[in-house]
């Protein structure tokens, strides 16, 4: 069950508590007396008690259990205290000074997170390197095992839903999320989002210049990291304060590079910049230079290979995504990054 139990015949007070249920997109049991309530009292993932009903609860003796609180509506009685201490209760909360709190708490409630879900980030080493055509091939691949959204925080780049095409679907976007304050559910950001199946997208309007604050990446990548299996992020080459931001939270850090002088050259800064930790890997597409010399140059392994894909511009321009078949090109090399990220993920 994880329906809240809300006790209350207060109609101010539960007109308060529906409303931030709402913003929390939880829908609650709600009981208008304690005889009621006892039928969901140990079922119910969080039990508010009115201070209206909290007495006449309380003298009915239910079984003692976390996640109950008492809720008031403007000053909280002192004799509150002694009743919510016979209840069991772990709190006494008034409302509506404690309502972000109490928001959170709900928000919580709604999110049932994947036991581990993945992040990656996903990089170009240089320009037209296929950073956000990798990105949006991964999120395909885990949108046929999962939920799956790719997060577009490269503001120049081509769309992440154009790519997908996905453009032209209503949802969220950029826009409006950086407008929202206060800690976002995942299932909400999740059913908010322009999707098809089971993968979502978070990008601009089209021509609308996009520009993000940390502050907004970080809360939008929480909320993603709880409603999804599989999050990936097309990260930018410039904006710093956003990708510090970003590869601190990633389990895996993807630099799509090619194998020319000049792609490895600019691969090599980029990974200087990034760290070359433990998470980052290499990406290397197309023919050129042998994979473990680009390797060595930049001091980053090898995760995975691809050949250019045959047809790959006409199946982005018919709004099917990069990845037509599993079978092709992009559709192996994101499956087998997934493959082996899930295997390393076992190991650890």
């Amino acid at each position: 069950m994880t329906s809240p139990l809300f006790v209350t015949r207060d109609e101010t007070l539960l007109d308060e508590l529906l409303r931030l249920a709402a913003a929390a997109g939880i829908t609650p049991e709600v009981a208008s007396d304690a005889g009621a309530a006892l039928r969901s009292w140990t079922a119910a993932p969080l039990v508010l008690v009115g201070a209206d009903a909290a007495e006449e609860t309380s003298l009915l003796g239910p079984t003692r259990r976390p996640g109950v609180h008492v809720v008031s509506w403007g000053q909280v009685p002192h004799e509150l205290f002694r009743t919510a201490l016979a209840l069991g209760a772990e709190s006494v909360t008034e409302l509506p000074r404690s309502d972000t709190w109490l928001t959170e708490t709900l928000t919580d409630l709604g999110d049932q997170a994947p036991a581990r879900s993945l992040v990656v980030g996903v990089v170009g080493g240089s320009g037209g390197a296929g950073a956000t055509t990798f990105a949006c091939a991964l999120g395909q691949v885990a949108a046929h095992r999962g939920h799956a959204v790719v997060i577009d925080c490269d503001p120049l780049g081509p769309g992440v839903d154009r790519v997908l095409g996905l453009e032209s679907h209503d949802g969220f976007r950029w826009d409006a999320l950086c407008q929202t304050t206060g800690r976002l559910s995942g299932r909400a950001l999740r059913e908010a989002l322009p999707k098809r199946g089971s993968l979502g997208v978070l990008s601009w309007y089209a021509g609308t210049a996009g520009s993000l604050q940390a502050f907004a990446v970080r809360e939008a990548l929480s909320a993603a990291r709880r409603g999804h299996d599989v999050v990936v992020v097309d990260l930018p080459r410039a904006a710093p304060p956003v990708l510090e931001e970003v590869v601190a939270r990633c389990d895996l850090v993807l630099l799509v590079v090619q194998p020319t002088v000049a792609g490895v050259a600019s691969a090599a800064r980029l990974a200087t910049q990034l760290g070359r930790g433990p998470q980052l890997r290499l990406v290397v597409r197309g023919h050129g230079l042998d994979p473990r010399d680009v390797a060595k140059a930049t001091g980053v392994p090898v995760l995975a290979e691809m050949s250019d894909q045959r047809g790959l511009a006409e199946a982005i321009d018919l709004g099917l995504g990069p990845v037509r078949s599993r079978r092709g090109q992009l559709g192996r090399a994101a499956a087998g990054v997934l493959d082996r990220v899930a295997v390393m993920g076992r190991a650890a």
